[in-house]
């Protein structure tokens, strides 16, 4: 990237000093160590009645493998269950009959009803946006489908003997296919669309009905055995439990149809509760109110503002991450380069430690460069390797840029953060009118999430055309074509948008220039001695490649958990 003195020497007219740490008047408190074998603040847990329902799961898988393997326990189970069933025999009538084979309607050999349940909460996940819901839902009927499939052809436990079969059957029956299905689609929906508390207990008692009633049908029918059908129920209900208890936890993901982005966390619960226990432990300042900020503004995070207690009371910023940002930003990253390759030397963060530690790393390094970013207070653990929280200064009574008026004064202090960007080997790589606020005149950079340390020429020429495009949202491009004369060259200006168009330009970005109806880049290209010529940022490499092919590869178990989560049967 070429520089040029004069224009050094022009923007170090318009700097700003560099910005001092905000003055908190917040009370702090001693900080605490959390000992060794302390759970955390948020801690992951399968609970008691979770770790039941694995534990049964255990049994029961031991007691088929016995039935399949030692004659003596096959035997037993053999009597219990026919005595069990001989007893439903004896109790056989002409109107009871009907009865039966209608309260087993759920488990019919074409069981429309249990899939019209299933495909249900499949929409309505979807219609709520409710992903991580689906992926959990999806994987975890796929293992009960895949695990009970496995373990009916091992075992091959025969039909009940001795005892006539009023109902459709096929295949062995232990465990009972029908019931494991049943039980978990119901108990699937009653975890991903029901909200926990009295509207969930009562739904488990309406889950609890129904399989009842169907266990009922199919012993009167003599379908099945009693083991056959707790075989089936037991793997229906613990499999689906563990996966929500310890990737969907109620406290981290509550079921909820308020609408909003799925990157935002809801921070009510247990979760505000864990927040604020470990920003007085580990920051010592004691958190009066957290509320959401500014939701509409971050896509990657949970805003928060803090009120802390003082003389008077304070304001914090804070951004929580998650796993879910964490796969996100891996995601992305991914998708980008599928379609277009790397555009520039990064790779995607594989711990959520590492993800925030690089945000307050960059904004240290950005305040010691004498950029105008808020003040760093520090990292908040929330739980180990998944939730974190990175606390700053809280720029009070700050707007976007894309709000006030912009004049010369803050044209200038927007390119001389880029120039500063430039001088302290860094770049922004988000710069967008989210990311700008002014506050009494002065402008601030934040969000330094994306930020790169000793970045592409590339990239530091798309932050300076950002910037240029986003100041002229406010102010024409003439003149803020004239003002970057003080601070770039010619050919550095010519160079940026060569680089911008399109891709890298920020969401937000294009789309307030759409409703301005303005192509600001063509404008800006119009003043220009020499119209730029397009830098090619599409590449195949054979990392693309290898990553085209092994989609293409993954496509085929992905289509056959498809085909599980629209049809488990």
């Amino acid at each position: 990237m070429t520089t040029s003195t004069p224009f050094d020497a022009g923007a170090s007219r318009h700097e700003h000093p560099p910005p001092a740490p905000a003055a908190s008047t917040a009370t702090r408190v001693r900080r605490r160590r959390r000992p060794s074998g302390e759970p955390p603040p948020l801690p992951r847990q399968l609970q008691t009645s979770g770790k039941r329902w694995l534990l049964l799961v255990g049994v029961v898988v031991v007691a088929g493998v016995a039935i399949a393997t030692v004659q003596p326990v096959a035997v037993a189970v053999d009597v219990v269950d026919h005595t069990v069933l001989s007893a439903f025999e004896r109790i056989r009538t002409s109107w009871l009959t009907p009865v039966a084979r209608a309260a087993g309607v759920l488990s019919h050999p074409a069981p429309l009803g249990m899939l019209a349940v299933w495909w249900a909460t499949l929409v309505v996940l979807v219609i709520w946006r409710r992903w991580r819901h689906l992926l959990v839902a999806a994987v975890a009927m796929f293992v009960v489908t895949f695990g009970i499939s496995v373990a009916a052809d091992i075992i091959q436990r025969p039909r009940p003997l001795g005892v006539e079969i009023l109902g459709a059957w096929e295949e062995p029956a232990l465990p009972s296919r029908p019931m494991a299905f049943l039980t978990a689609i119901l108990v699937t929906s009653l975890y991903t669309l029901v909200p926990a508390g009295r509207l969930r207990e009562r739904g488990k008692l309406v889950v609890a009905g129904l399989l009842g009633v169907t266990a009922f049908s199919r012993f009167y029918l003599a379908q099945e055995g009693p083991f056959d059908v707790l075989f089936g129920v037991v793997a229906g209900v613990g499999i689906p439990l563990a996966a929500f208890r310890l990737f969907i936890p109620n406290d981290a993901f509550p079921v909820s149809y308020r609408r909003g982005r799925t990157a935002h966390l809801d921070i009510t619960g247990a979760r505000h509760d864990a927040i604020a226990h470990a920003l007085e432990e580990q920051l010592g300042v004691i958190p009066v109110a957290i509320k959401p900020f500014n939701l509409e503004g971050s896509g990657g995070s949970t805003p928060l503002r803090i009120t802390v207690k003082g003389d008077p009371e304070t304001y914090l910023f804070a951004k929580l991450y998650s796993a879910t940002h964490l796969r996100s930003d891996r995601w992305y990253k991914l998708g980008r380069e599928l379609l277009y390759g790397r555009l520039e030397d990064e790779k995607p963060f594989h711990t959520v430690r590492r993800l925030i530690q690089q945000e307050d790393y960059l904004l240290r390094l950005m305040r010691d460069a004498g950029l105008p970013v808020p003040a760093p207070y520090g990292v908040v653990e929330i739980t180990p390797e998944r939730e974190y929280l990175l606390v700053t200064e809280f720029l009070d009574g700050a707007q976007e840029i894309g709000e006030v008026e912009v004049d010369d004064d803050l044209i200038d202090q927007g390119l001389g953060i880029v120039r500063r960007l430039w001088e302290a080997g860094l770049a922004h790589r988000d710069i967008k009118p989210a990311n700008l606020m002014v506050r009494d005149g002065r402008l601030h950079l934040i969000d330094t999430a994306f930020g790169e340390l000793r970045p592409s020429p590339w990239r530091q020429a798309v932050d300076l055309g950002n910037m240029m495009l986003v100041l002229a949202l406010r102010a024409s491009p003439e003149q803020v074509y004239a003002r970057a004369r003080q601070h770039f060259s010619v050919e550095e200006i010519t160079e940026a948008f060569a680089a911008t168009r399109g891709l890298t330009m920020p969401s937000q970005l294009r789309r307030m220039m759409r409703q301005q109806g303005r192509d600001l880049h063509a404008e800006f290209a119009a003043l220009l001695p020499e119209p730029p010529h397009p830098i090619p940022i599409q590449r195949w490499t054979p990392r693309r490649v290898a990553l085209i092919v092994g989609l293409a590869i993954a496509a085929v178990p992905l289509t056959v958990i498809v085909v599980t989560m629209l049809a488990p049967i």
